[in-house]
């Protein structure tokens, strides 16, 4: 390009990008608050502080040197007509556009650069798909009204979003069922060599991270992330994080996305809200995990899906969870906060799959793990209450008794309750109204208490009940006594056989 025919403004430009320095346009920089230096009033910017793409693709392309310097394009408050185009283009200066409001969306697909700064700016997208940057990738507080592509890019730094607004607000005459509109952000299937960091960020539309590989973490810390009914506001299918994915206070009025990420460390999701009514509010299925924390969080609306993941801590209290949820598979190994069983339980019962044994292990073992055998034991009773149900009803009717006698073997003291009720029932009857002998001249002496435990255990004679025949009222009641003594005896040892096949 001639740099005779530059204007004031590009000239500025021209001369301190071989030195490496800054052109800052705006009218007061060090307060930063000046409604006229605000980006997004910036088509009213007149000539004086007015750069044409194409000059600044010359000068990163083919733009001066000079010997010894570091040449660099820092410009600032420019309002840059036309498209800035780089496709597969190769820039080694870095680039460095803040508080710019720019024409048109620039254009860098399959670029290569050493930086990319395009932070506090306001721009109507960026395409960007198989971006190669040497450094960091910032669009920090940057206002962007149309769809970020950055699908299938390498960043061997960060990538910076945080405080950024992307995409616009629906109109509220739009069509809910529109399900066309492109994601906002499009990270899927980028390699990110350390963080990408986005706390703050507002996105009217899809952030789409599904495929990517972050080295470091994903921040979305106190994220809003909005969607129109029915639609996924977060969607990182197969995520692949090298530490933490965070969301604390993260805000989502959609489907969050999650199945099949990988996330060694922690999905925190603290003080978060997730909405997505008649719908699947979060869907991490077929994940691995380290630890999912949900403290805090305000009651999900939608249905919870954690099928087939594995997760070594669930930190989830039990008023966080939705009236829905799909936990089949569900693998983890400690839960928190320690509560009683019976709080945990009605989790089990919203199962969409109906009744899943399996479900009822898990939490026993996490149970045992924490060594509350107690806790363990209730969730197993609660286990074969729950299947009972399913049952023919001669089945229902048996499995009722069991329960009540010895509460399936896990309530063995109640037996012995039973038993001694039985035993003070009639040594109390039998010692008011001593029975016969049957052979008065051969018959022991009679032991009420002694009588009444031969006619409760099936196995133990101490010699009276084949010496005494009661009579009248007192002949049923020792039918009873020895029917409740099958019957417990019984129960009793179904009981036991279960504890012994369970260890």
């Amino acid at each position: 390009m001639d740099p005779a025919g530059l204007t004031p403004a590009e000239r500025r430009v021209w001369e301190a990008f071989p030195l490496g320095e800054g052109v800052d346009f705006r009218e007061e920089p060090a307060s930063g608050g000046n409604p006229a230096d605000d980006p997004a009033g910036g088509a009213s910017w007149g000539p004086e502080r007015t750069v044409r793409a194409e000059v600044l693709r010359s000068l990163l392309i083919d733009g001066p040197a000079h010997d010894g310097e570091i040449a660099g394009l820092k410009l600032t408050g420019a309002r840059i007509t036309g498209q800035l185009d780089l496709v597969y283009g190769t820039v080694e200066q870095a680039v460095r556009l803040r508080f710019c409001h720019f024409e048109r969306a620039p254009t860098l697909y399959g670029a290569q650069l050493r930086a990319l700064v395009l932070s506090d700016s306001w721009l109507p997208g960026l395409t960007a798909g198989n971006l190669r940057v040497d450094g960091v990738l910032r669009l920090s507080c940057s206002r962007v009204t149309g769809p970020v592509r950055l699908q299938g890019a390498k960043i061997s730094g960060a990538v910076f979003v945080n405080g950024a607004r992307l995409g616009s607000p629906a109109a509220p005459d739009a069509d809910a069922g529109d399900t066309t509109a492109e994601p906002v952000l499009q990270l899927n299937h980028a390699a990110i060599g350390t963080d990408v960091w986005a706390v703050g960020l507002v996105a009217h539309g899809q952030v789409r991270l599904n495929g990517a590989t972050v080295g470091g973490q994903v921040n979305l810390d106190d994220a809003d992330l909005r969607v129109p009914p029915g639609e996924t506001a977060l969607h990182a299918e197969t995520l692949s994080v090298g530490t933490d994915l965070r969301a604390t206070r993260l805000r989502a009025r959609g489907r969050v996305n999650l199945s099949g990420a990988r996330i060694p460390h922690q999905l925190n999701l603290a003080y978060a809200r997730l909405s997505n009514p008649g719908g699947p509010a979060l869907r991490a299925s077929s994940c691995v995990i380290g630890e999912l924390w949900l403290r805090e969080a305000t009651p999900i609306v939608g249905t919870v899906n954690l099928r087939r993941s594995q997760v070594d801590l669930l930190h989830v209290p039990p008023h966080v969870w939705p009236d829905r949820v799909r936990i089949d598979g569900l693998n983890y190994r400690t839960l928190a906060p320690h509560l009683p069983a019976e709080q945990r339980l009605p989790l089990l019962e919203r199962e969409e799959g109906g009744y899943l044994p399996y479900a009822y292990e898990q939490l026993a073992a996490a149970y045992r793990t924490a060594g509350d055998d107690a806790a363990a034991r209730t969730v197993q009773l609660a286990k074969l209450r729950r299947h009972r149900r399913a049952l023919p009803r001669y089945a229902r009717f048996w499995g009722r008794l069991q329960d009540v006698a010895v509460g399936y073997g896990y309530r063995p003291m109640r037996a012995a309750g039973w038993l001694l009720l039985l035993l003070c029932t009639g040594a109390t009857a039998f010692a008011l109204h001593r029975p016969p002998a049957l052979k008065p001249t051969e018959a022991p002496g009679f032991n009420p208490v002694f009588y009444t435990l031969d006619l409760l255990l099936p196995l133990v004679d101490f010699g009276q009940e084949t010496a005494f025949a009661p009579r009248g009222w007192y002949q049923w009641l020792s039918y009873l006594l020895i029917a409740v003594g099958w019957i417990l005896a019984t129960t009793i040892a179904a009981g036991v056989t279960r504890s012994l096949n369970r260890l």
